[in-house]
């Protein structure tokens, strides 16, 4: 049997730490729906994110993701992957904390550049020089992202299984999110 979710797992981090395949596995071992405010907001907007920035700036992205999110926090407990800066934001924690749980993936510069080096979707990485855009981004956010309730670093190597593992490792320490069944 699978543990039951108590309240919502909100797993924050930096673009290419693994919030939605990690997510996606977790919520298959939980037995419960995964959902990301990203392809929620694309949804939304019926655009990707990527022209949201440029069409309407990351002020008026960063208000649409917070009413995402407040809208996924009040729904059933879920597994949710939030956006990169999301967490960044003192009314997205605080709302997080008052439904959910966060969990900080925390995954290298390396891992990180490994990842997303080739993708074109990462809106603010669209920049002269990426790598260091990735690394003034990373510095500039592991303060807020260590204010999560929970941090699981990711490990170079490691399957997606085997994080989602160690994420649901760190839920036990909690006894307000999961419930087993007997």
């Amino acid at each position: 049997m699978s543990p039951r979710l108590r309240k919502t797992v909100v797993l924050v981090g930096m673009p290419g730490s693994g919030k939605t395949a990690v997510g996606t596995a977790l919520s298959r071992r939980l037995a419960a729906a995964f959902r990301d405010s990203d392809e929620e907001i694309v949804r939304a907007a019926q655009m990707p994110i990527a022209e949201i920035f440029a069409r309407d700036g990351e002020a008026f992205f960063r208000d649409r993701e917070a009413e995402v999110l407040r809208r996924l926090l009040d729904g059933p407990p879920a597994v949710l992957s939030t956006g990169g800066g999301a967490f960044l934001l003192e009314r997205n924690r605080a709302a997080i904390a008052a439904r959910g749980v966060s969990v900080w993936l925390d995954a290298d510069l390396d891992l990180l550049w490994s990842r997303v080096r080739h993708k074109d979707t990462r809106p603010l990485l669209r920049s002269a020089d990426p790598r260091a855009t990735l690394a003034a981004l990373h510095a500039a956010r592991a303060p807020y992202y260590a204010l999560a309730d929970l941090r699981v670093q990711a490990l170079p190597g490691a399957s997606i299984e085997a994080m989602a593992g160690r994420v649901l490792a760190a839920l036990r320490t909690r006894p307000d999110v999961l419930e087993d069944d007997a």
